[in-house]
């Protein structure tokens, strides 16, 4: 062994004991004939200690070590005179009797440390030495304990944790594949999963009844903070269960991590809110209800009841109410009217209404409404004195929402409201079934095809099935969906209708899903499940801004590993063993 022990165990009763250590050189200081050297590893940092007077050349050596130097030492553990109360190890030190260095290292291109100097585009290149950091390690450890916790609370309900394929065929459906030429069959090509979803559900027919799997998903879409190309799924699938079954266990299993990771104890049950009622009080389907802010409809208050047409033009008139904030500067209202015009969000303006002093309202839009209509607005805002009124309006209903949920996130974020060590869940149920897609020109699944509608709206599937409401249900937290999923359909009747609804034709139905349709002709049971999303619950444990700070290896916003310089243009010899040729557009 290369040691006896790790770089973060040794403590005060260890004293007098002759001791083995090996790591990474953190730093080195020289303090008149004394050298100090602080040794890590992955468990901690030990502090190194060489004496001129005692071995001059070993300290001579001592001197030469630069960071990240991996060497061995040899020494006994002393009680050191200044202690380091921010360290475990920080009450001993070794003195050191044997050195050697085991790999010497140039120069790194940033500085090991948890505040370090290194940007984000370095340290993706150097991943493996940005992993050395103390702050990002942590958070691996994070990832397997919460991987550890799942298994152990699934193991203990009954599931079994079966591999589906990595390589499998194209759907039609959902987010942009990533193929996978095949050389053995030329022209075709295997598709990496965006989710197990028809494979889970063939291990139901199959009788499995409770499957779990810690699962690589691959999703070729634009990239976000809670979105990679590939991520992990904590994915789960029961038999003969209904919605509440499925809630009620998988809502027991975050309350398990909570309890286990973070400490914390959720008695309560999590709130349900229908999916109608998310987009009317917060515009999004994934609302952060850590604050309030809620959306109020200004509709019969403002439009039509001044000469301002863009009010009085609009299909959609929405305000939320920033408590206290009366006293911004002009300044301050022309930044918040710039966020809310920026591309992404593309608003065309903002307006504003201050509650004064005396009661009485000012407002951007005054010289077009009485104090009689300003103050029904205050009144419908439920506004006092010293609030601030933001308002957004426009054509369509879904956008303006979505826009103004964007400026309730900024000011949340403004007022401190999102504390990252506050935790708001709740359950965001009975989504439509259905969404129109401008692009196809049809009706898409919202969730996917097997969906299962609510019993009640299954005869609007033929007179009007934009209305269908599904059952599916999504777990948030914080403003971040979690986790996700349905019961599914188990009817052959009525998954033939979904695909009728959705466009398919049946020879192409039977092409692309033939194999699931083909298995439910052997008896499937009712079956539903859940897929948690790992690399966002573990950046929410670990209050990060970004799920890439939790991934070993993530790729950068251009979906590429800069670390692998991955994705890479190959030989043209393999192109011709997988009969490819390569015609790029410019």
């Amino acid at each position: 062994m290369f040691r006896t022990n790790t770089c973060g165990e040794l403590r005060i009763t260890d004293a007098g004991t002759v001791v083995t250590l090996a790591g990474w050189v953190q730093r080195v200081r020289k303090m008149g004939g004394m050298t100090f050297v602080d040794l890590r590893d992955r468990y901690g940092i030990t502090q190194l200690v060489f004496n001129e007077e005692l071995n001059e050349i070993l300290c001579t050596q001592a001197n030469k070590l630069g960071r990240e130097d991996v060497i061995q030492v040899k020494g006994r553990v002393n009680e050191r005179e200044s202690k380091n109360k921010n360290l475990p190890t920080g009450d001993v030190e070794i003195i050191v009797s044997d050195l050697k260095v085991l790999n010497a290292s140039v120069t790194p291109p940033f500085t090991i440390e948890d505040n370090t100097d290194g940007g984000d585009d370095i340290r993706m290149k150097y991943r493996y030495l940005d992993l050395r950091r103390n702050s990002v390690r942590r958070n691996l450890e994070l990832r397997h304990q919460m991987t550890m916790e799942v298994r152990r609370y699934l193991d203990g309900k009954g599931f079994l944790e079966i591999e589906t394929p990595m390589l499998i065929g194209s759907t039609p459906e959902g987010a942009r594949d990533f193929v996978v030429p095949s050389r053995m069959n030329p022209g075709q090509f295997y598709a990496l999963p965006q989710s197990p979803q028809t494979l889970k559900q063939l291990l139901m027919v199959a009788g499995m009844d409770r499957y779990f799997q810690i699962v690589k998903c691959f999703r070729d879409e634009d990239l976000r903070a809670d979105r990679q190309p590939e991520f992990t799924q904590i994915d789960c699938e029961m038999s003969f269960v209904e919605q509440e079954d499925v809630i009620t266990l998988f809502e027991g299993m975050a309350k398990h991590l909570f309890r286990m990771i973070r400490g914390i104890e959720l008695t309560e049950p999590f709130p349900r809110m229908p999916w109608s009622e998310a987009m009317r009080l917060y515009g999004s389907d994934k609302p952060d209800t850590r604050f309030g802010m809620e959306f109020v409809e200004l509709m019969e208050v403002l439009k039509g009841t001044g000469e301002f047409s863009v009010f009085n033009d609009a299909n959609y008139i929405g305000g939320i109410c920033a408590k206290g904030c009366a006293s911004y500067t002009r300044k301050q209202l022309d930044q918040l009217t710039d966020f809310v015009k920026r591309s992404q969000i593309g608003a065309k303006g903002l307006v504003y209404a201050r509650v004064q002093e005396d009661g009485s309202v000012k407002s951007s839009v005054d010289k077009f409404y009485t104090q009689d209509v300003l103050m029904q607005l205050k009144q419908a805002m439920s506004a006092e004195i010293g609030d601030l009124i933001l308002i957004m309006s426009g054509d369509d209903v879904m956008r303006t929402r979505k826009q103004l949920c964007e400026l309730r996130l900024e000011m949340g974020a403004r007022l401190g409201l999102r504390d990252k060590n506050k935790f708001s869940l709740l359950w965001v149920v009975d989504f439509p079934m259905f969404e129109w897609s401008e692009e196809e020109g049809r009706l898409m699944a919202m969730h996917h095809p097997f969906t299962h509608p609510k019993e009640e709206d299954i005869p609007l599937l033929d007179s009007d099935p934009a209305s269908v409401r599904a059952d599916a249900y999504d777990m948030v937290c914080n403003g971040v969906e979690v986790g996700g999923g349905s019961i599914r359909i188990h009817d052959p009747e009525l998954q033939d209708k979904m695909f009728k609804i959705l466009g398919f034709t049946e020879e192409r139905a039977q092409e692309q899903f033939g194999f699931l349709m083909n298995a439910f002709k052997y008896g499937a049971p009712p079956h539903g499940g859940l897929a948690y999303g790992l690399d966002r619950w573990v950046s929410l444990f670990a209050g990060l801004d970004s799920i890439r700070d939790c991934i070993a290896f993530p790729k950068n916003n251009s979906g590429r590993d800069v670390m692998l310089d991955a994705p890479s243009f190959i030989d043209q010899k393999q192109l011709e063993e997988l009969n490819l040729s390569l015609d790029l557009k410019e």
